[in-house]
């Protein structure tokens, strides 16, 4: 706190000029904006929130045909970066494309179990996905394909509705539809220029909800890991441990468990090594396939798959049929299908477009949320159409895209390619792939979505950050990955109307020797002018606070009343409010003010305020509420209303 009252009047002797106002303040004085009507302010608040970019300044003074051309380089980035491309950014794509490619076929094998796929599902939206986002994207670094935790997402909230087992062909239907609604959202959310929505969703909440789906999928792995062929079809942990140790004794299978352990073994080591030795990146990117291709060779030469060691068996050869058909777009499966679609889409949009801003920052060069929502919806509805599911970025084989020198998008089209020729030519090959291989890969995989250092780092900085992350966590590992995503939701909800129904205030005070004024908690050593009470308010004032924040005011003015009583000093003549955070006002919080100059009126206090905005300054003008307290009552800063109203006090200081 700031020193006592009675040590600045026992050491400095301010005097207090009478409860009078004194005019001689500085050569500025608060400056009112110019009157806008009311389509102007509509105009203005429109294009603040949907095009604070300015999407439509490179349109300006362009010819006809320009625009045309600059509107096609809109949707279609690769018009504008392919004019520049040559052989030397072919050759790192290329790189790079059959890099992740290496990468993202064992693991497609992997997701598709995770959404109770057939693998070929998997791999043709790996196929599909990748050459649509490489047309539309304006990331250079994103990997397309299915990821761990949507495929876990669509795969449990598709069985919440149909059984995957006894009635296969409408699950298959309504995994299509769900991502032909995810797109369609996708879609209309960049299109109508909303992707700021995705932000309600806090980063603490996605920390949480990442680890807990990391853990769910881990434990899903189990079944795989260990033989088990009667596994509970819930996702909580404690249906999961009574499935995986009610067959301890009988239904584990020691040769699957061999398999599991020892490549699960090798998988981290080499990511180890491709994260210790950043030169060793394409280490830790070949390891699931040479692991595939290993564990496949040694149940083929053993027969392990006569042992009970669980395999593929079956992947469908060759490139995606149409599922144009199969779309619900009528009746109850619909509108199940939108309901899927919303949660799953919305998942992979938040995790595309975070994934996207990393890489951007590191490389330095913009990313346009919108335009990645319509790349990401675009693809998904293709994707629909061609027997695909959700696809999103994947950040495992986004850093390997990075690390391996990419330059542009045309990576993820080699990717497709190579995807392309696997299912024409090799899939018959992944007939004696084991589960347990492929349980070990999912594993390795998503161990890296356990952020316990960025956990530490919110637990230290904002406890209520941290409170968010753990709910979203236990919410995802007790419950369901539905009800976490739920929790993160409402946390972080609760977190922003917390914020806003009760705002931040402080009581200010003078640093010796300057016209600064500061908090008094923050700054210990600044004193308080006898007879002024200087407040700010940390936040714009509307309807959801104005009460609290007249309120808190008034408490500030009881407490500093019974702290000089007990000193015997004056009593407060003038309180200040200091409106520099206040970026906005609205008419709850001009009616607040008013009702607070009332009450201070009655008390003998007068109301000063300093430093309002343009736009606070412009609605209590409006609003009639200047006239009230009197345009001498406003000053451009803190230090001209302690001098106008404590001249003496002021000169002392």
């Amino acid at each position: 706190m700031g020193r006592s009252v009675s040590d600045v009047a026992e050491n400095k002797n301010m005097e207090i000029s009478g409860g009078t106002i004194d005019d001689s303040r500085s050569v500025y004085s608060v400056g009112f904006p110019p009157r806008m009507n009311l389509a102007s302010q509509f105009a203005h608040k429109v294009k603040e929130m949907f095009f604070a970019d300015d999407p439509l300044r490179p349109y300006k003074g362009q010819t006809r045909p320009m625009k045309f051309l600059l509107g096609l380089q809109y949707l279609f980035p690769i018009l504008e970066w392919g004019r520049s491309y040559d052989l030397a950014k072919l050759k790192g794509d290329v790189v790079s494309g059959l890099t992740i490619a290496s990468l993202c076929i064992p693991q497609d094998i992997a997701y598709a179990k995770l959404a109770n796929l057939e693998p070929q599902y998997a791999l043709y939206t790996s196929f599909v996905a990748p050459l649509v986002y490489a047309a539309m994207g304006s990331s250079r670094d994103i990997a397309i394909g299915p990821v761990a935790v949507v495929s876990l997402l669509l795969g449990t909230q598709l069985r919440n509705e149909i059984d995957p087992v006894k009635n296969p062909e409408d699950y298959l239907r309504l995994a299509f539809t769900a991502t032909f609604f995810a797109g369609v959202i996708q879609a209309a959310l960049g299109f109508f220029r909303l992707g700021f929505l995705v932000e309600f969703l806090s980063h603490a909440a996605i920390v949480g909800f990442m680890a807990g789906a990391a853990v769910t999928i881990s434990l899903q792995q189990l079944k795989g890991f260990l033989g088990i062929k009667n596994f509970t079809t819930k996702t909580d942990i404690v249906s999961v441990m009574k499935s995986v140790w009610r067959p301890v004794h009988h239904g584990w299978n020691w040769q699957t468990i061999l398999i599991a352990t020892a490549f699960l073994a090798f998988l981290l080591v080499a990511k180890y090594i491709g994260k210790k030795r950043k030169s060793l990146f394409w280490v830790s990117a070949l390891a699931p396939l040479i692991s595939v291709i290993l564990a496949t060779f040694f149940v083929y030469i053993t027969r392990a798959d006569r042992h009970g060691v669980q395999i593929v068996r079956h992947i469908k050869q060759g490139i995606n049929p149409s599922s144009a058909g199969d779309i619900y777009f009528t009746g109850s499966y619909a509108t199940k299908g939108l309901k899927i679609g919303l949660v799953a889409g919305l998942v992979a949009l938040t995790e595309a477009i975070a994934i996207g801003r990393t890489f951007a920052a590191m490389k330095e060069y913009r990313l346009d949320g919108n335009k990645e929502l319509l790349a990401l919806g675009t693809m998904n509805v293709a994707g629909s159409l061609t027997s695909c599911y959700v696809a999103t970025g994947s950040f495992s084989r986004s850093a390997v895209n990075y690390m391996a020198g990419c330059h542009t998008a045309v990576s993820n089209i080699v990717m497709a390619a190579t995807v392309m020729l696997t299912l024409l030519v090799i899939t018959p090959l992944f007939k004696y792939t084991p589960n347990a291989v492929l349980a070990s890969i999912i594993i390795s995989a998503v161990i890296g979505l356990i952020d316990y250092e960025t956990a530490y780092v919110i637990w230290k900085v904002d406890k209520l950050d941290f409170l968010a992350c753990m709910g979203a966590f236990f919410g995802v590992v007790f419950i369901s990955v539905e009800i976490g995503l739920l929790i993160a939701v409402m946390i972080s909800f609760a977190k922003i109307l917390l914020q806003v129904t009760r705002p931040r205030t402080a009581l200010l005070g003078n640093l010796p020797g300057t016209t600064i004024y500061r908090n008094v908690d923050q700054y210990p050593e600044t004193i308080k002018v006898p007879g002024v009470l200087i407040v700010r308010v940390d936040s714009a004032i509307y309807f959801t606070n104005s009460n609290y924040a007249r309120e808190r005011i008034l408490r500030w003015l009881r407490d500093e009343e019974e702290q000089i009583k007990e000193n015997n000093l004056p009593m407060i003549e003038f309180l200040i409010v200091e409106l520099s955070p206040v970026i906005d006002i609205d008419t709850s919080g001009i009616h607040a003010f008013e009702d607070l100059h009332t009450t201070l009126q009655k008390h003998g206090v007068q109301l000063l305020l300093a430093n309002p905005g343009a736009a606070v300054i412009q609605k209590l003008r409006s609003s009639g509420f200047i006239e009230i307290i009197g345009r001498d009552k406003i000053f451009l800063t803190v230090g001209d209303a302690v001098k106008a109203c404590a001249p003496k006090a002021r000169e002392d200081v």
